[in-house]
């Protein structure tokens, strides 16, 4: 697939927008299990089937690791666990949609704290702008949830930040691959809980199983291969894709309806993401992941598609 996607950016485009669709399509299919499962049992799940899809692939030496090394990764598991956590608790108060383009806000933050140009103050503006239209603040407003959706954004910037740092202290994705078994495990007493309480029916298993699938295995897999292979520019704009995903897809698979004002905060987000995105010299022949320009990133970290 590397051959086929190389200097062609359409193709590169196209992988990393499959990749989205997989992504918020396990996120709605792992919703319906909400109901038995719960939030955060459907997390445990899912974060024990990306645990076992990163380890089959990375093999991680994880005996090798030094406590140099140990430090940045559990920092890493922690953020992946209250990341996903927060995200589907979120979901299931505000919806797809609106969880997804809250959360986005975090790593268009890192984004703007990495570049500091003067047209990012804009895109914060222009998204601050979009999420008050997306959720229209009133007295009957779900505040704890969109609050919740601020943290998953909050632990989504922490975890493009510290896998960074991670980056640069394991080979590899081993280090990815060693914090995702860190935050399954931590999950286990969270499952057993909702087991014990609950006593799911298989379905809710059989979906949770499919989120993990969709939400991590595909894109995980997807990524691997693409993200070296595109200009942080495309990159920036497939990653723009996500809030629109999730908001079509909670509408055709979930019922979620949203108004146009709310459709129209969710592009205003998504515009303020383009604003931060790299200019064409900065972009071009640059493959995601670099350091550009004095060691700063510009435009959304690759690390923030694996997730």
């Amino acid at each position: 697939m590397r051959d086929w996607i190389q200097g062609r950016p359409g193709r590169g485009f196209a992988v990393i927008a499959t990749s989205a669709l997989s992504t918020q399509t396990g996120a709605a299919v792992g919703s319906l299990a909400f109901g038995t499962l719960g939030p955060l049992g459907v997390v445990a799940i899912r974060q024990m089937a990306a645990a076992l899809v990163l380890c089959s692939v990375a093999r991680p030496a994880l005996r090798r690791f030094t406590a140099a090394q140990w430090k940045p990764v559990a920092l890493l598991a922690f953020f992946f666990a209250a990341m996903n956590a927060a995200l589907y608790t979120a979901l299931d108060r505000v919806g797809l949609g609106t969880a997804v383009t809250i959360e986005f806000l975090g790593p268009l933050a890192v984004a703007v704290w990495s570049s500091r140009r003067g047209r990012d103050l804009l895109g914060v503006v222009v998204a601050l702008i979009g999420v008050i239209l997306l959720t229209r603040p009133s007295p009957t407003t779900d505040f704890f949830g969109i609050g919740v959706a601020l943290i998953a954004a909050g632990c989504w910037a922490g975890y493009i930040l510290t896998n960074r740092v991670v980056g640069t202290r394991v080979p590899g994705v081993q280090g990815t691959a060693a914090a995702t078994v860190l935050s399954s495990l931590g999950m286990i007493p969270v499952l057993v809980l909702v087991i014990g309480h609950a006593q799911p029916p298989w379905q809710a298993y059989l979906l949770a199983c499919a989120a993990g699938l969709l939400a991590t295995a595909v894109p995980y897999a997807l990524d691997l291969v693409v993200l070296r292979q595109v200009s942080p520019l495309i990159f920036g704009v497939g990653m723009s894709l996500h809030p629109l995903f999730a908001a079509t897809i909670g509408m055709l698979l979930l019922s979620e309806q949203l108004p146009v004002i709310a459709w129209a905060g969710i592009v205003l987000v998504v515009l303020s993401n383009g604003l931060t995105l790299p200019g064409p010299r900065s972009a071009a022949g640059a493959a995601p992941g670099l350091r550009l320009r004095r060691g700063r990133r510009r435009g959304p970290a690759p690390e923030a598609a694996i997730r």
